[in-house]
């Protein structure tokens, strides 16, 4: 008797669970598709803002891309974290061990995509991956291309301008995870990676397969996951934002294209300097982007600031300064950023 009932409370539960998506998914595509006109009437209509003003520019355009991001944030991670509980980082790590540099360097980078990693994971993960026999050029392409190329920038980048130059900025940051990583790893730079790296024992052996897990959990963990992260990164979002809107609402017209548009060769770098003591990911440093390319900042600039911001932060930096000596550290950050670089120049001649 109570196994039977046990069986209908799972059910139940399920079912509350899947009614609870369906609610949601409805929800949110209406929210997506009216989120423009309904800021409209709220900022001009009923309170009163000149939509020609600075101040009403600033102000719409605070409201409606939080509203925007945080829309796709939510449906992003959700749908991401789902696919995502059929693959786990031991089994990335298991993998990608025994790969050679060249094919490894591909494998990790795509693999970096579609993984759960951040900044905060560097240091784990580098020594997980090293320790486990992942050659260090190969888990390198890792760390780069999991930050920089990751699903919430991609699709925030779709959303704001469109396929190309979403389809580039991934084919872009692979190039620039693959290259950078194979760079590093043909120069056997293990001397200057901190020993104890080297000395760290795995235990354990094979996770259980997730794909044992049953849909109602996949479920329950995707809503879990959409709010520890939002909760997680509303300050930075909120900020990021903020400067977004104060470019866009108080920014003169030309000041950023004529410092940082195509005609100006030190614009790239400068973008790229600018961006390494930031401390953002994708979705906070989303809209100062589309602030500066509304502003006439070439897009490969934009692009080559995006990547800075999130590849090269200078938190990440001294998180991975735990294992990597000074030599290799600066090293990783000279290659990276001239992959930046080089990136953030192709673009802008492409585009």
């Amino acid at each position: 008797m109570s196994v039977s009932v046990s069986k209908r409370g799972t059910k139940a539960n399920a079912s509350r669970l899947w009614g609870f998506v369906l609610v949601a998914a409805f929800a949110w595509v209406v929210g997506y598709f009216v989120n423009g006109r309904l800021w409209d009437r709220v900022v001009f209509d009923l309170f009163g803002f000149d939509p020609e003003s600075r101040l009403g520019q600033a102000v719409h355009f605070f409201v409606y891309d939080t509203t925007k991001i945080l829309l796709l944030l939510g449906g992003i991670i959700f749908i991401v974290t789902v696919m995502r509980s059929f693959v786990t980082v031991e089994r990335t790590r298991k993998l990608l061990g025994g790969r050679r540099e060249g094919l490894g360097n591909v494998a990790a980078a795509g693999l970096g995509v579609v993984t759960p990693f951040c900044s905060c994971s560097a240091v784990p993960a580098f020594i997980g991956f090293v320790a486990a026999g992942v050659p260090l050029g190969v888990t390198l392409s890792f760390l780069i291309a999991s930050p920089m190329v990751n699903e919430v920038a991609v699709i925030l980048i779709f959303g704001m301008f469109g396929f190309k130059v979403a389809a580039m900025y991934v084919v872009f940051g692979l190039l620039v995870a693959i290259i950078a990583g194979y760079v590093l790893g043909r120069m056997r730079l293990e001397r200057w990676v901190e020993p104890f790296v080297f000395e760290t024992k795995l235990r354990g052996e094979v996770i259980q397969p997730s794909s044992d897990m049953p849909w109602d959990d996949r479920l329950a963990l995707g809503r879990q996951e959409v709010t520890t992260i939002i909760r997680k990164i509303w300050p930075y979002l909120l900020v990021g934002i903020a400067v977004g809107a104060a470019i866009h609402g108080w920014a003169p017209e030309d000041l950023f294209s004529r410092w940082a548009g195509e005609g100006n060769p030190l614009a790239v770098p400068l973008a790229v300097v600018m961006g390494i003591p930031l401390y953002s990911n994708a979705a906070g440093v989303m809209p100062i982007a589309q602030a500066l390319a509304d502003k006439g900042v070439a897009l490969g600039t934009v692009l080559a600031f995006m990547m800075a911001v999130v590849a090269l932060s200078l938190p990440e930096m001294i998180l991975l300064r735990r294992v990597l000596q000074p030599k290799l550290l600066g090293l990783f950050v000279a290659v990276v950023g001239t992959g930046i670089l080089l990136a953030g120049y192709l673009f802008n001649a492409v585009i």
